[in-house]
């Protein structure tokens, strides 16, 4: 039962942010087969059922994207990581949306 994360943004402007430069995190709560299969260059990998675990890997200074499949991963670990002070945004329509470079 997936939340609605209310701070969102569409792959083609975070794409357009990146291309301009900006500095943005970005985490990729998918599963290891999933993120083997390609993802965004540059992203961290954190599969969501061990971010409670491991969220201290991430920078709570930078803003994060928070990217999965379709989105609706990436907006329960959105809800986590802002209930412990991380300043992140899901990407709507996570990877199946994503246009950019993978590797």
């Amino acid at each position: 039962m997936a939340g609605k994360y209310s701070k969102e943004i569409m792959p083609e402007d975070v794409k357009a942010r990146l291309e301009l430069g900006e500095k943005l995190g970005i985490l990729d709560v998918r599963e290891v087969d999933e993120w083997e299969s390609g993802h965004i260059p540059g992203a961290k990998h954190i599969p969501l059922g061990y971010l409670t675990q491991r969220h201290n890997e991430l920078d709570k200074n930078m803003e994060m994207i928070v990217v999965c499949h379709s989105g609706s991963r990436s907006s329960l670990a959105c809800e986590l990581l802002e209930g412990i002070g991380y300043n992140v945004t899901n990407m709507l329509g996570g990877m199946s949306h994503w246009t950019g470079p993978r590797v």
